[in-house]
C-alpha cells in the first residue's frame, strides 16, 4: 500500500466521523474519538463495520482498545489492510 492508500483512509475515515458526529467540531487526526466526538459504542461498531465493508478487511474488537484518534484508527486499519 501506499501513502495515497493511506491518504484514502484517513479521508473516509474523517468524512464517516463528520456524519456519525453530527458535531461541528473539525476532524482531524489528532481528534480523539470518543471524547471530542461523543463517538458511542454503538456508533463506534457501526463505523467499524462500515470500514470493513468498505475496505474488505476484519478489524479484531480487542485492537480496538488502543484506539483513540482519528490517525490511530487510520494506522489500524492501514496496517490489517497492507497485510491482506
Amino acid at each position: 500500500m501506499t501513502e495515497n492508500n493511506y491518504n484514502e483512509i484517513m479521508k473516509l475515515l474523517c468524512d464517516r466521523l463528520k456524519v456519525v458526529s453530527n458535531s461541528n467540531i473539525p476532524i482531524t487526526s489528532e481528534t480523539n474519538i470518543i471524547s471530542q466526538l461523543s463517538i458511542d459504542s454503538i456508533k463506534l461498531l457501526n463505523l467499524i463495520m462500515e470500514i470493513e465493508d468498505t475496505f474488505d478487511i476484519s478489524i479484531p474488537i480487542n485492537a480496538l482498545a488502543d484506539v483513540q484518534t482519528v490517525r490511530e484508527l487510520a494506522d489500524l486499519v492501514y496496517k490489517i489492510k497492507s497485510a491482506s
